[in-house]
């Protein structure tokens, strides 16, 4: 449970790390962050899987890179379901993934 808790803060941190270093990335304040961070969540585990089947030839080919886009695409969803959280473009939201990534990989490696 204290797992599961600290992956949810720390993803809530990471998203909102993202919005200060993304222009047209945009969280109102934490709360809407650990909500967004819950929303995407549940986007990862319902309709991620469904487009990575779907676009496996894709992101095959491209050594997947593609993997970014569909996370952009999952972002743009959650962004979609919530008038707290703003993503301005597609090439926002995917220059987003990538700094969400990266972000998230650095702290998880902190803590």
């Amino acid at each position: 449970m204290l797992h599961i808790l600290l992956v949810w803060i720390l993803s809530a941190i990471a998203l909102l790390i993202t919005s200060k270093l993304v222009k047209g990335f945009e969280l109102k304040d934490f709360k809407s962050a650990m909500v967004a961070a819950v929303v995407i969540g549940l986007l990862n585990a319902l309709v991620k899987p469904i487009l990575f089947v779907l676009t496996f030839p894709i992101t095959l080919l491209t050594l997947g890179l593609f993997t970014f886009v569909l996370t952009a695409i999952v972002l743009k969803l959650a962004a979609g379901m919530m008038k707290s959280f703003k993503i301005a473009d597609w090439t926002t939201a995917i220059i987003a993934a990538v700094v969400l990534a990266i972000v998230q990989v650095l702290l998880n490696l902190a803590f």
